[in-house]
């Protein structure tokens, strides 16, 4: 198919609804051969160019065209071109005076140079309703331009990369700018290549397997866990049954009956050991005081 269009709503920070749509790679009739010598606005965060035939332009990292009644739209100053429906343009887009326009329609005549197109009365009111207010801003706070990529200059003729991936791939490299609109955000990231099917179901398993290894990992040391169960009951229950059991109490009794003994047995021996030796000493004094055989004649003489 020549022409396809998709549905472009924000996942992620929804700020473009369901409804928006864009014409991916579209042939809108220009070549741009090098790349263009963009001057700014004053007063404007905008680039035109004011050698071009038609109506092209610079803002917030895309390049834009205005042809044949539609807005279109680039990452890279010859295409490949997007179409932005009326709904989703940047408001700094619409506010473009009209003396920039280098190939006008026919439309603008009699509209003042100064200011930007009359679009209400080209889209008609229900347009007119919904980007209420889009003439109106303060000319004071008007956001920083966004940098010229100046490294396409480098890429013309034979060297002009056609292929949108291989596009995506240099700006990612060399263009550091992050868009502040949400559908430059968002041809930002459509020019990625869709993941396929089969690098879908990759990328599925590989979930899968990563949501699987923490489980792995966190019933290893639950095995271990369940087998001591049975060994900290028993621990659990023993300090609950000491008073109600005998065998715990027998080996602190044991000791203080032992030491009671050994205690008494050094008192009691000396009491035993003291007697004997008094009673010997008197029984010798005794034995030596009792009078002898010539002393007994002596007294029983006298």
């Amino acid at each position: 198919m020549r022409y396809l269009l998709l549905a472009l709503p924000l996942l992620l920070g929804a700020v473009i609804p369901v409804e928006a749509q864009v014409s991916v790679g579209v042939s809108i009739g220009i070549n741009v051969p090098v790349y263009p010598q963009l001057v700014r606005m004053p007063g404007y965060p905008v680039y035109y160019d004011p050698r071009a035939s038609t109506n092209y332009f610079f803002y917030d990292g895309l390049y834009w065209v205005f042809r044949d009644d539609n807005w279109y739209s680039s990452g890279w100053y010859n295409g490949p071109w997007q179409a932005i429906h009326p709904e989703y343009v940047p408001l700094f887009v619409l506010r473009i005076p009209v003396r920039y326009y280098r190939n006008p329609p026919s439309y603008f005549r009699g509209w003042a140079a100064d200011a930007p197109p009359r679009w209400g009365e080209r889209w008609g009111g229900g347009w007119q309703r919904r980007r209420a207010g889009w003439d109106q801003w303060n000319r004071r706070a008007v956001p920083a331009a966004a940098p010229l990529p100046s490294y396409q200059r480098q890429y013309s003729g034979a060297r002009y990369p056609r292929d949108v991936e291989q596009q995506r791939s240099i700006r990612s490299s060399d263009y550091r700018y992050q868009p502040r609109e949400a559908v430059s955000r968002q041809q930002f990231q459509q020019q990625a290549p869709a993941p396929t099917p089969t690098s879908r179901t990759q990328q599925q398993q590989q979930q899968q397997q990563q949501q699987q290894r923490p489980q792995t990992r966190m019933a290893q040391p639950q095995q271990p866990r369940q087998a001591q169960r049975p060994q900290a009951e028993p621990q659990r229950q023993a300090p609950g049954q000491q008073p109600m059991q005998s065998p715990p109490q027998a080996p602190r009794m044991q000791p203080e009956q032992q030491h009671q003994p050994q205690a008494a047995r050094p008192a009691a021996e000396p009491q035993r050991a003291r007697p004997e030796p008094q009673n010997q000493g008197q029984g010798q004094g005794q034995e030596r005081n009792r009078p002898g055989p010539q002393e007994r004649d002596r007294e029983n003489r006298n």
